[in-house]
């Protein structure tokens, strides 16, 4: 199992993405609630894996198989939201889109020039960031998908 000095290990995660279309596995960040019972808080957005977002307490155990710490279930929500965004104008900066989402209170990781996951924060108001979202897709600005809408975003 991979530590840092700060109780962080890497999850594997195996699924089908819808992105891609094709079996992917991503590897994500966790901080340690409880080794014995195999329990982890992600610390990392997702940037393909669906259903799950940051701060989400998920169990994990050794796969031999996969020869490492690999993701079986959700354990408790975060009620977070994942988005995952691509750019659909070359005219547009990517940075300049996440910037207009961060002023919306949202944080994301840029996986290219092209491509960023964003983290809605269970306290925020999720209807702003549709309606921004909604206007970038209108304008064929961006194109994006909710891969992990939690309870509290979806009403």
């Amino acid at each position: 199992m991979e530590i840092t000095n700060n109780n962080h290990v890497k999850i594997l995660f195996r699924f089908h993405s819808d992105i891609l279309d094709e079996e992917t596995v991503e590897t994500m960040w966790a901080i340690i609630v409880d080794r014995d019972k195999g329990l982890f808080k992600l610390d990392s957005i997702p940037f393909y894996a669906p259903l799950v977002a940051s701060d989400d307490i998920v169990f994990a155990e050794h796969d031999e198989k996969e020869q490492m710490l690999t993701y079986r279930r959700t354990v408790e929500y975060s009620g977070n939201s994942t988005i995952q965004v691509i750019v659909m104008d070359d005219t547009k900066d990517i940075n300049q889109v996440r910037d207009l989402f961060s002023e919306l209170g949202c944080i994301s990781e840029r996986v290219n020039d092209g491509y960023f996951s964003m983290e809605v924060p269970a306290n925020t108001n999720y209807k702003n960031i549709k309606q921004k979202l909604d206007e970038l897709e209108a304008q064929e600005i961006i194109g994006y998908a909710e891969s992990c809408l939690a309870s509290g975003h979806s009403t």
